[in-house]
Protein backbone atom coordinates (compact mmCIF):
# COMPACT_ATOMS: atom_id res chain seq x y z
CA UNK A 1 0.00 0.00 0.00
CA UNK A 2 1.58 3.15 -1.17
CA UNK A 3 1.84 6.70 0.77
CA UNK A 4 -0.72 8.28 -1.85
CA UNK A 5 -3.41 5.36 -1.05
CA UNK A 6 -3.00 5.95 2.71
CA UNK A 7 -3.35 10.12 2.85
CA UNK A 8 -7.26 9.99 2.16
CA UNK A 9 -7.66 8.03 4.93
CA UNK A 10 -5.71 9.90 7.34
CA UNK A 11 -5.76 13.86 6.01
CA UNK A 12 -9.58 13.91 7.20
CA UNK A 13 -9.61 16.73 9.95
CA UNK A 14 -6.85 18.61 8.15
CA UNK A 15 -4.78 15.57 9.05
CA UNK A 16 -1.68 16.08 6.87
CA UNK A 17 0.96 13.28 5.95
CA UNK A 18 4.58 14.43 6.51
CA UNK A 19 7.45 12.93 5.85
CA UNK A 20 7.54 11.38 10.04
CA UNK A 21 4.10 10.38 9.55
CA UNK A 22 4.93 8.28 6.31
CA UNK A 23 8.42 6.92 7.76
CA UNK A 24 6.35 5.43 10.66
CA UNK A 25 3.98 4.14 8.42
CA UNK A 26 7.01 2.46 6.59
CA UNK A 27 8.57 1.12 9.57
CA UNK A 28 5.37 -0.33 10.80
CA UNK A 29 4.77 -2.32 7.41
CA UNK A 30 8.53 -3.66 7.68
CA UNK A 31 7.48 -4.78 10.86
CA UNK A 32 4.42 -6.83 9.83
CA UNK A 33 6.67 -8.82 7.00
CA UNK A 34 9.17 -9.62 9.64
CA UNK A 35 5.94 -11.15 11.41
CA UNK A 36 4.91 -12.20 8.29
CA UNK A 37 8.25 -14.53 8.36
CA UNK A 38 7.85 -15.73 11.71
CA UNK A 39 4.53 -17.01 11.25
CA UNK A 40 5.75 -18.54 7.79
CA UNK A 41 8.39 -20.41 10.32
CA UNK A 42 6.27 -21.57 12.70
CA UNK A 43 3.45 -22.51 10.02
CA UNK A 44 6.43 -24.12 8.38
CA UNK A 45 7.42 -26.21 11.90
CA UNK A 46 3.90 -27.41 12.46
CA UNK A 47 3.61 -29.13 8.93
CA UNK A 48 7.09 -31.06 9.31
CA UNK A 49 6.21 -31.86 13.22
CA UNK A 50 2.21 -32.71 12.65
CA UNK A 51 2.71 -36.48 11.82
CA UNK A 52 5.08 -36.67 15.03
CA UNK A 53 2.67 -37.54 17.52
CA UNK A 54 4.85 -40.20 19.53
CA UNK A 55 1.58 -42.46 19.74
CA UNK A 56 -0.34 -39.22 21.50
CA UNK A 57 -3.27 -37.68 20.21
CA UNK A 58 -3.75 -36.51 16.03
CA UNK A 59 -5.78 -33.37 15.31
CA UNK A 60 -8.58 -35.07 14.90
CA UNK A 61 -8.95 -36.57 18.24
CA UNK A 62 -8.74 -33.50 19.85
CA UNK A 63 -9.76 -30.55 18.01
CA UNK A 64 -13.52 -29.69 18.85
CA UNK A 65 -14.17 -27.36 15.34
CA UNK A 66 -17.48 -26.21 16.86
CA UNK A 67 -15.59 -24.73 19.75
CA UNK A 68 -12.88 -23.22 16.82
CA UNK A 69 -15.72 -21.79 14.79
CA UNK A 70 -16.96 -19.74 17.54
CA UNK A 71 -13.73 -18.52 17.95
CA UNK A 72 -13.13 -17.81 14.57
CA UNK A 73 -16.80 -15.69 14.18
CA UNK A 74 -15.34 -13.66 17.63
CA UNK A 75 -12.39 -12.84 15.53
CA UNK A 76 -13.63 -12.08 12.20
CA UNK A 77 -16.67 -9.59 14.12
CA UNK A 78 -13.74 -7.57 16.04
CA UNK A 79 -12.08 -6.74 12.57
CA UNK A 80 -14.93 -5.72 11.51
CA UNK A 81 -15.91 -3.33 14.20
CA UNK A 82 -12.17 -2.62 14.14
CA UNK A 83 -13.00 -1.24 10.62
CA UNK A 84 -16.14 0.44 12.01
CA UNK A 85 -14.02 2.47 14.42
CA UNK A 86 -11.67 3.75 11.65
CA UNK A 87 -15.19 4.90 9.34
CA UNK A 88 -16.56 6.54 12.70
CA UNK A 89 -13.53 9.07 13.28
CA UNK A 90 -15.89 11.68 11.46
CA UNK A 91 -18.83 10.88 13.98
CA UNK A 92 -16.79 11.88 17.04
CA UNK A 93 -14.98 10.69 19.92
CA UNK A 94 -17.18 8.38 21.64
CA UNK A 95 -18.31 6.55 18.39
CA UNK A 96 -14.84 5.45 17.96
CA UNK A 97 -14.40 4.71 21.39
CA UNK A 98 -17.71 2.40 21.60
CA UNK A 99 -16.42 0.15 18.12
CA UNK A 100 -13.01 -0.18 20.24
CA UNK A 101 -14.83 -1.17 23.06
CA UNK A 102 -16.52 -3.83 21.03
CA UNK A 103 -13.58 -5.01 19.32
CA UNK A 104 -11.90 -5.66 22.96
CA UNK A 105 -15.07 -7.29 23.92
CA UNK A 106 -14.96 -9.49 21.00
CA UNK A 107 -11.20 -9.85 21.07
CA UNK A 108 -10.96 -10.80 24.63
CA UNK A 109 -13.66 -13.68 24.32
CA UNK A 110 -11.60 -15.04 21.33
CA UNK A 111 -8.82 -14.92 23.59
CA UNK A 112 -11.12 -16.79 26.44
CA UNK A 113 -12.21 -19.20 24.45
CA UNK A 114 -8.58 -19.96 23.16
CA UNK A 115 -7.38 -20.40 26.82
CA UNK A 116 -9.55 -22.47 27.70
CA UNK A 117 -9.01 -24.83 24.89
CA UNK A 118 -5.38 -24.59 26.09
CA UNK A 119 -6.13 -25.59 29.68
CA UNK A 120 -8.69 -28.23 28.50
CA UNK A 121 -5.74 -29.96 26.14
CA UNK A 122 -3.32 -29.87 28.94
CA UNK A 123 -5.21 -31.26 31.67
CA UNK A 124 -5.96 -34.23 28.95
CA UNK A 125 -2.91 -34.97 28.77
CA UNK A 126 -2.04 -33.59 25.52
CA UNK A 127 0.03 -30.14 26.66
CA UNK A 128 2.86 -28.95 24.49
CA UNK A 129 5.25 -31.46 25.88
CA UNK A 130 3.65 -34.22 24.94
CA UNK A 131 4.79 -34.80 21.19
CA UNK A 132 6.25 -33.31 18.38
CA UNK A 133 3.01 -32.14 16.78
CA UNK A 134 1.74 -30.57 19.78
CA UNK A 135 4.74 -28.49 20.67
CA UNK A 136 4.69 -27.19 16.63
CA UNK A 137 0.18 -26.65 17.72
CA UNK A 138 0.84 -24.68 20.93
CA UNK A 139 3.78 -22.61 19.43
CA UNK A 140 2.19 -21.63 16.69
CA UNK A 141 -1.50 -20.88 18.51
CA UNK A 142 0.02 -19.41 21.24
CA UNK A 143 1.87 -17.25 19.48
CA UNK A 144 -1.02 -15.73 17.60
CA UNK A 145 -2.72 -15.62 20.99
CA UNK A 146 0.06 -13.40 22.16
CA UNK A 147 0.16 -10.85 19.67
CA UNK A 148 -4.09 -10.88 20.16
CA UNK A 149 -2.81 -9.92 23.92
CA UNK A 150 -0.66 -7.25 22.63
CA UNK A 151 -3.53 -6.18 20.37
CA UNK A 152 -5.93 -5.92 23.19
CA UNK A 153 -3.42 -3.86 25.51
CA UNK A 154 -2.56 -0.96 22.77
CA UNK A 155 -6.27 -0.99 21.80
CA UNK A 156 -7.47 -0.23 25.73
CA UNK A 157 -4.03 2.42 25.55
CA UNK A 158 -6.19 3.84 22.61
CA UNK A 159 -9.66 4.05 24.55
CA UNK A 160 -7.39 5.75 27.00
CA UNK A 161 -5.92 8.46 24.62
CA UNK A 162 -9.11 9.07 22.45
CA UNK A 163 -11.09 9.92 25.89
CA UNK A 164 -8.47 12.13 27.46
CA UNK A 165 -6.92 13.42 24.15
CA UNK A 166 -9.46 13.22 21.71
CA UNK A 167 -8.95 12.15 17.53
CA UNK A 168 -5.61 14.27 17.55
CA UNK A 169 -2.96 13.82 14.48
CA UNK A 170 -1.16 11.43 16.49
CA UNK A 171 -4.17 9.11 17.79
CA UNK A 172 -5.39 8.97 14.40
CA UNK A 173 -2.06 7.70 12.80
CA UNK A 174 -1.91 5.41 16.11
CA UNK A 175 -5.49 4.20 15.52
CA UNK A 176 -4.85 3.24 11.64
CA UNK A 177 -1.71 1.18 12.47
CA UNK A 178 -3.48 -0.44 15.25
CA UNK A 179 -6.42 -1.14 12.61
CA UNK A 180 -3.48 -2.53 10.13
CA UNK A 181 -2.26 -4.72 12.90
CA UNK A 182 -5.46 -6.17 13.76
CA UNK A 183 -6.29 -7.04 10.14
CA UNK A 184 -3.38 -8.73 10.23
CA UNK A 185 -3.74 -10.83 13.30
CA UNK A 186 -7.21 -11.76 11.17
CA UNK A 187 -5.34 -12.57 7.89
CA UNK A 188 -2.83 -15.09 10.21
CA UNK A 189 -5.88 -16.63 12.09
CA UNK A 190 -7.43 -17.44 8.88
CA UNK A 191 -4.47 -19.53 7.70
CA UNK A 192 -4.39 -20.72 11.09
CA UNK A 193 -7.71 -22.01 11.17
CA UNK A 194 -7.59 -23.46 7.61
CA UNK A 195 -3.99 -25.33 8.22
CA UNK A 196 -4.46 -26.44 11.56
CA UNK A 197 -7.82 -26.93 12.13
CA UNK A 198 -9.32 -27.65 8.95
CA UNK A 199 -6.76 -29.81 7.57
CA UNK A 200 -5.87 -30.74 11.39
CA UNK A 201 -9.07 -32.39 11.72
CA UNK A 202 -9.19 -35.05 8.83
CA UNK A 203 -8.58 -38.86 9.55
Amino acid sequence: MSVEMIQPILSEKEFVITEVVSSKILGFWLYLMSDCVVFATLFVAFAVLSPHTAGGAKGSEIFNLRYVLIQTFCLLSSTFTCGLSMVARNKGNHQVIFWLSITVLLGGVFLGLEMTEFSILIMEGSGPGRSAFLSAFFSLVGTHGLHVTVGLLWMMIMIYQIFKKGLTQNTQLRLFLLSLFWHFLDIIWIFVFSIVYLMGSLP
